[in-house]
């Protein structure tokens, strides 16, 4: 068996590198021979636990995929595969199009170029998500304006009533005007989200999802098995550690409180459920921007799910699934996403609702 060949000179390897096409080289026994970092985060592994492996150990595909591969080392041609359909083994699947071409080294070789359809999409959707968010911003920001300013009239006027008033039973109606205007002026701060700057420092994603971990099995009182499938090698980067926490805490709160209309099934032995995962993502792209590396921070609970309807709207303020819901949660926390440069999603059906939080890992100020 012929042995893999020596690794790309360095200079054309940071050029293949840095690509956001994903490139997959095969060995004539289409045994895995290269990767590069958008191929390593496609596939969801690495090259070295990849290196030398079977192309069928890493992917799951059609045979007529595996004919087209074949057909490109027999004939020596390349040839193109429009809108087909990848399946990894981690259950993963997506529509791609690719490109094969035999390059004529001994023994051949295969060079697979992978443009994924879903990314563009995703990257699509991500661009609409941040322009949404922008105009609700604009939007909410005139709106707490002009309700805080009369609201201020109201309460003033209030409290010079309230003086004037000699008899307890009337000051208890000025009181109720004026406690009903400070709930309202805080409601609208809370639409606003936070006000103050951030403070950036060195921050490690695992102390923020470990002290969120920490708050909610405070609060669940352990009624909530609570799961870690952490990436140790995610590198420290610039943020505002507390703001991170309340961002995070937000949604986990809802994933527990979902959690919980999804009591022990005395079938199943299904028991609410939260999972907390975090992965690195190399030459990723968050709206219209590429980030060299991101951290993908998943928060996955087993609950009913969100109603499609309501699905597509749950960032913005006052959309609440839940009767004794605000509706600010969500709003709030991707606002702060958002002035860490990062986006939230969220992807849901019955039985499991993941909400995914995307930063880079770049330098944030």
């Amino acid at each position: 068996m012929s042995q893999p060949p020596a690794a790309p000179d360095s200079k054309y390897k940071s050029i293949l590198d840095s690509l956001s096409t994903s490139l997959l080289v095969l060995g004539e026994d289409l045994t895995i021979r290269y990767l590069n970092p958008a191929a390593e985060n496609l596939f969801e592994t690495s090259l070295t636990r990849t290196r030398g492996l079977p192309l069928g150990d890493l992917l799951i595909d059609s045979s007529d995929a595996l004919k087209t591969l074949y057909a490109a080392l027999n004939n020596g041609q390349s040839y193109t595969r429009r809108e087909a359909e990848f399946a990894l083994l981690t259950g993963s699947r997506f529509t791609v199009d690719y490109s094969v071409t035999p390059v004529s080294v001994d023994p051949t070789e295969l060079v697979i170029e992978i443009q994924p359809k879903d990314r563009m999409l995703r990257i699509s959707r991500e661009e609409d998500i941040i322009s949404q968010q922008e105009t609700t911003r604009i939007l909410v920001r005139g709106m707490a304006h002009e309700i805080k300013n009369p609201l201020g009239g109201i309460r003033g006027a209030a409290q010079l009533l309230d003086r004037e008033l000699n008899s307890e039973d009337q000051r208890e109606y000025t009181q109720v005007i004026i406690n009903e205007a400070d709930r309202l002026r805080s409601l609208v701060d809370r639409m606003l989200g936070p006000n103050k700057a951030l403070q950036m420092a060195s921050t490690n994603i695992h102390e923020v999802l470990e002290r969120v971990r920490t708050l909610i099995e405070a609060e669940s009182k352990g009624r909530v098995r609570l799961k870690r499938d952490y990436d140790p090698s995610i590198p420290e980067f610039t943020g505002d550690k507390e703001q991170l926490i309340q961002a995070f805490l937000n949604i986990a709160r809802n994933a527990m409180e979902a959690a919980f209309e999804n009591q022990v099934d005395s079938h199943s032995g299904d028991m609410p459920t939260i999972t907390f995962r975090t992965r690195a993502l190399r030459q990723f792209t968050i709206g219209h921007r590429r980030h060299r590396l991101v951290c993908r921070v998943d928060i996955i609970d087993n609950g009913p799910g969100i109603p499609p309807e309501l699905l597509q709207n749950i960032f913005y303020p006052m959309i609440s699934g839940r009767a004794s819901g605000t509706g600010l949660g969500l709003s709030i926390t991707q606002s702060i996403i958002g002035q860490h440069r990062g986006l939230v999603e969220c992807e849901s059906e019955p039985g499991r609702t993941d909400f995914i939080i995307f930063l880079p890992l770049e330098d944030n100020q």
